[in-house]
């Protein structure tokens, strides 16, 4: 059985190695879901925000306009030196890099009014660690925004599906079902204001190879997409299978939850 220690090692190697891959990646870059995050955070100007497993920083550039600071953090120093290398050119000046492991937030409690985190959280070891300390560097009244894949409420489509992202990503730990997020954030003390699933098509290829997949690796990606049970072809709506064009959905949950005053 993987520690945590292991796999937090693990999603260092790979994202070091596929940092680039990840600023340009569209899938994080651009979309409608980063407007939504803005619309439903409804950030202000004196706000002081974290932005948790920044990745390529798109996040924090997106929040940056809206408030008085964001710290961009992440478990992986070349993923943050990307980000920054990413934001910097486009004179944003509210944005501070800070090394941060998504359990152990290196920052005091309460002083944060927003907490966002973005195509992230299924590679944490101990994902409800991570709602407990972004809870916990919350300003009373503040929120954690999240969104990240989210699976169906079905356990066998469940796993199959993270199974699929697990061969085409190793560091890819679990993702969860709305129910199991919900749960999560009202067990941290967060009242849950907003939830929305977000639908998003992926062209197989470019998908695998931007974290490294061999040819052999994409043919057994394809076959798991083929040989389907029902119920999972209707959740991941597999097209093309056998051309260059070969596609299919993955589906995200954007959850916003409220730190209460008292």
């Amino acid at each position: 059985m993987e520690n945590a220690s292991d796999a937090k090692s693990l999603s260092q190697a790979r994202y070091s190695q596929y940092a680039a891959g990840y600023v340009a990646s569209e899938t994080h870059a651009k979309g409608a879901d980063l407007d939504r995050l803005i619309v439903i955070a409804a950030p202000k100007p004196d706000w002081l925000v974290l932005d948790v497993a920044t990745g390529g920083g798109h996040t924090a550039l997106k929040f940056a306009p809206h408030v008085a600071r964001v710290v961009a953090s992440d478990l992986t120093p070349t993923m943050l030196a990307a980000a920054r290398q990413h934001i910097t050119p486009q004179e944003v000046h509210n944005v501070v890099f800070s090394a941060a492991d998504a359990e152990n937030l290196p920052f005091v409690s309460a002083v944060f009014d927003l907490v966002t985190c973005r195509i992230a959280p299924h590679h944490f070891p101990d994902c409800f660690r991570f709602v407990q300390e972004s809870a916990r560097v919350l300003k009373p009244g503040g929120t954690l925004l999240v969104q990240d894949h989210v699976l169906s409420n079905d356990e066998q489509t469940a796993r199959y599906t993270d199974a699929f992202e697990m061969l085409r990503d190793p560091s890819h730990h679990r993702a969860f079902a709305q129910y199991e997020w919900e749960g999560m954030f009202q067990d941290a003390g967060l009242a849950i204001v907003h939830t929305e699933q977000v639908v998003k098509r992926h062209q197989l290829h470019p998908w695998a190879t931007r974290q490294g997949c061999s040819p052999e690796v994409i043919q057994q990606l394809e076959v798991m997409l083929t040989q389907a049970p029902s119920p999972v072809k209707d959740w991941m709506l597999p097209q093309h299978l056998g051309a260059t064009e070969a596609s299919f959905v993955n589906r995200h949950l954007i959850i916003a939850g409220q730190k209460p005053v008292h």
